[in-house]
C-alpha cells in the first residue's frame, strides 16, 4: 500500500474511495511514568513517550491501512496524523487520508 502525504500520485490517474482512518489510545506504564516526571525536573527527551507515541502511531497507521485495503484500495493520499491527551499519561493518535484506485 502506497502512502502519501500529498493529495495526488504523480503521473497517475485515480478514483478517490473515500476517507480511511485508524485510531489508538495508549497509555505509559506506572513505572515509566514515574520515570518521566523526574526527566521533567532536568529537561531532555521523555524516551518512554517518544516510544508510546511511534508505536501508536503504528498500529494507527496499521489500522487506517487495513479499512483501505477493506476498499480495495491500491494507495492512501494525503495522510494525516493527530494526537491529543486523552488523560495524565495517556494519548489518542489517528492516522487519516484519502483512499484511492489507480487506474491503469
Amino acid at each position: 500500500m502506497k502512502l502519501l502525504s500529498i493529495e495526488t500520485i504523480p503521473g497517475k490517474e485515480f478514483e478517490a474511495l473515500g476517507l480511511v482512518k485508524g485510531t489508538t489510545v495508549h497509555s505509559k506504564n506506572l513505572g515509566k511514568d514515574f520515570m518521566a516526571g523526574m526527566k521533567t525536573l532536568v529537561g531532555g527527551e521523555v524516551k518512554g513517550y517518544t516510544e508510546m507515541l511511534m508505536e501508536a502511531r503504528q498500529i494507527a497507521t496499521k489500522r487506517m491501512v487495513d479499512e483501505a485495503e477493506a476498499l480495495g484500495a491500491d494507495a492512501i493520499i494525503g495522510v494525516r496524523f493527530g494526537s491529543s491527551s486523552v488523560m495524565q499519561g495517556a494519548a489518542e493518535v489517528i492516522a487519516y487520508g484519502t483512499a484511492v484506485k489507480i487506474i491503469e
